[in-house]
């Protein structure tokens, strides 16, 4: 298992070792034990995720978290590795002020953020009410196994 980073400096806090966690329980979650599964994380300023979701969204605005999963819903992860998921973009300016907005910590908010990607890097959406309600459980179980909590 492995998650790979732009930038350096993130690897060094206490939030990557957090991210490693909940990295590993996504995993398992969803049956795949494999250590060979590997994640790109990039933390990127509000400039940059706009420029992302223009692009590959079409929509010309900054948002928290971008996620760019390597397999679809229908296709399967491979039980053999390695293997890539995806790519996980999270803008940390606008973790912070969600964070101070909602009255919980950063490292809440950061870490809902990447397991929300990692739900997407997965197969979970949040399209319509049934895979919204299925993606917040995975979310949920996720954060509460690692006891962060809304404040």
């Amino acid at each position: 298992m492995k998650i790979d980073v732009i930038d350096e400096t993130i690897r060094k806090s206490d939030v990557f070792a957090v991210m490693e966690e909940a990295f590993k329980l996504a995993l398992l979650k969803q049956g795949l034990t494999n250590e060979d599964a590997e994640i790109s994380l990039t933390l990127a300023c509000p400039e940059e995720i706009k420029e992302l979701n223009k692009k590959f969204r079409k929509k010309n605005a900054a948002t928290d978290v971008l996620s760019f999963p390597q397999y679809t819903r229908e296709e399967s992860v491979p039980e053999e590795g390695p293997y890539f998921l995806g790519d996980i973009v999270i803008c940390e300016e606008i973790a912070r002020e969600q964070a101070e907005s909602y009255g919980h910590s950063y490292l809440r908010e950061v870490l809902y953020l990447f397991v929300h990607g990692m739900g997407h890097l997965l197969g979970y959406d949040h399209m319509d009410q049934e895979e919204k309600i299925e993606m917040r459980a995975f979310e949920e179980a996720i954060l509460g196994e690692l006891k962060i909590r809304r404040e």
